[in-house]
This record gives structure tokens, sequence and C-alpha cells, in this order.
């Protein structure tokens, strides 16, 4: 049995379906992103299991206990929110022991948490400080070590880091998954940044206007995404028209230039229109070594962006990127030039139209 089960949820305000009919089930110690542009319902469905928002049907089960219609200081979740929240009258160790103390818990066995969360979170020195003292990321690691204390069932995250600067942004989203493993507690982590749900998630849920179009790990939403939204959404994308030659050879033609695909024209029949898409980094040149693809190219434009080259060459009449590791030893065509352009099968992801 799964240890947060959000089962046949749907959210409306008035007649606007914000979450429709939404499952998903993560076991004890998972870290799952929501993905998602804005309105796209992942924080509604955050805090429909933080108790801030009920939803209009279905469930929510946590260690098998309903938890859907209950306040939230009735179910034991810690929430970090993208505003870090803090008491500014209070220190960081008094912030810390805010929800224990709120719990009545005795003083000895406050002091002894906070100094935990306190080490935990690397900021001993600081613990006497007030919020305004500190960075931007010294507040949100705070906030973090505030949830944490209660000991929660569940983190919740809501875009927690949008408001930090880049490198900020990098180092403590790394912190985050560091102290989520070391302490093994069950995480939703809300963003809707590719890049950081990628990186640090078990598994993520990608949503579009309120519905989930993918769950799946990392490596299988970027590589095999399973519709046309999360192939765009998720990383950097060519895509082009085309329509199926033969389904049981997975071959399609896109102006002209046939594809062979591994999978995506079953159940489909010849003269359908589709859509293609391949990575841009899964595209190289035929010279270098020959894949199931092999078709004419020329290139059009070359754009050096630090480590990687991007190469964009027109096949057929459709214009794609491909992108290659930068080196000193690195030869590129010229503009102008023909070219031999080839990829793997498996690149090929044949979407609907």
């Amino acid at each position: 049995m799964s240890y947060l089960s959000i089962s046949r949820v749907t959210k409306q305000f008035g007649d606007t379906v914000v979450v429709d009919d939404f499952n998903l089930d993560v076991e004890k110690g998972e870290f799952v992103s929501f993905l998602g542009p804005s309105g796209c319902g992942k924080t509604t469905t955050l805090r429909m299991v933080a108790g801030f928002e009920i939803p209009t049907s279905g469930k929510i089960l946590l260690d098998g206990a309903d938890i859907t219609d209950k306040a939230p200081n009735q179910r034991n979740v810690g929430m970090i929110f993208q505003s870090y929240a803090l008491f500014p009258n209070m220190t960081v160790a008094q912030n810390i022991g805010f929800g224990l103390r709120v719990r009545k818990e005795p003083e000895n066995m406050v002091k002894q948490r906070v100094e935990e969360m306190v080490s935990l979170i690397n900021l001993e020195k600081h613990a006497n400080k007030y919020p305004y003292q500190l960075s931007g990321g010294q507040q949100q690691r705070v906030s973090l070590a505030r949830a944490l204390a209660i000991h929660p069932q569940v983190l919740l995250l809501d875009e927690p880091l949008s408001a930090l600067d880049a490198k900020i942004r990098i180092s403590l989203r790394a912190e985050i998954r560091a102290i989520q493993k070391k302490l093994g507690i069950t995480a939703i982590f809300v963003t809707h940044d590719q890049e950081e749900a990628l990186s640090i998630s078990d598994r993520i849920v990608v949503m579009n206007t309120g519905v989930m179009e993918q769950v799946g790990t990392p490596f299988e939403i970027y590589n095999f995404p399973k519709t046309r939204f999360v192939a765009n959404f998720v990383g950097s994308l060519n895509t082009a028209d085309a329509e199926v030659v033969d389904p049981a050879k997975g071959l399609v033609s896109m102006d002209g230039v046939q594809f062979e695909s591994a999978e995506g024209t079953e159940g489909r029949k010849k003269g359908d229109k589709v859509k293609i898409a391949i990575r841009p980094e899964r595209l190289s040149f035929a010279s270098e070594q020959k894949k199931a693809n092999v078709v004419d190219a020329t290139i059009e434009n070359i754009t050096f962006l630090g480590s990687v080259v991007r190469i964009q060459v027109k096949i057929g009449n459709t214009k794609f990127n491909m992108d290659t590791f930068n080196n000193p030893f690195l030869e590129l065509p010229g503009l102008g030039s023909k070219e031999q352009v080839t990829c793997s099968k498996e690149a090929v992801l044949v979407l609907d139209e």
C-alpha cells in the first residue's frame, strides 16, 4: 500500500476546474516533483495535500488514514512556501521551534530538536540572528528546518527556490535533496523549472491545464515523452509535421524525407498525419557514426553556447537544431555546406498531430 494516495481528486472554483481527476500513489521516502507551467494546477494539488484547500471530489490518504477533509493542523505535514514566511520578530532558533511550542512539546525537547535542526542546515553560528540579518538562501534553510522540526509525515515544497538567484538555487536544491535522503522523508516539490525537477526527483508528474500529462522518472520523462505537451515542455525539441508511410516498419515521411521510428506508429495506418520530434543532442553527423536514419542536410547556422555548439541544419524544408559538445579540436562544417545527419530510430518520437 502506498504511503500517500491521491485518488480521483478534482478541484473546482465555481465553474472552473483547476485539477481534474488527479491520481497518484507516492511511496514512503520518495521525492516527487509536480512540474508544469503557471496555472496548471500543481500548487492547488499541493495545497489540497496540505489541507489549505478541500477537494471538490476524491480522497487523500496518508499512511492509510483519510485526511481529505482535515484542517492543516490536524494532519502531520510540513510545508515550505515560495516566500520564506518567517516571523521577523523571532530569532532563527525561535522560528524553528515555533511549531513544537504550538504543539506544547516540553521545552527541553524543543531545545534539543532546534539544536538538531540548526546543525542539519549548517547555521549554528546564526541561531540567535533575526531573519533580516540572513541571506535569502539562509532564510529558506530556516524555513526548511522549521518544517522538518515537527517530524512531518510528508514535506511539501511550493516553489521554494524561485525567489533566489541561479547559483544559490542550484546549491540549495542539492542540499534539500541531500537532507530529504538523509531523513528518509516523503517529499512533494512543486516547480515550473524543468532542470530542478529533472535533477532532484525520483519521479516527476508533468501537469497541464489541471490534468496529469505523464508520470515517470526523470529519465523516462525526458527520453520517452508520451504526449506532445511533455515533449515540448521538457527540454529542447525539434518538431515537424509528417505522415505515416509504413506503420509496421515505423516509417514516417517529412517533406519527402523518410525517418524510421522505434515506436509510435502502432495502431496507425498509412497516410495518418503525425508530429515527429527529435532532441537536438540525438542528431549527429553521419561521418562520426551511421545509425538507422541517415538524411541529407544543409548547414544553416552555427551558434556557440559555451560547452555546447548548436548547429542549425535544414532537412527537407524543415530547420532542425543539432547540439554537440564543444572542444578545442572540434571541426565544424562551413555554412551552406551539404552534409549527412544521422540519428537512431529510438531518437525519433512519433506524437499525435
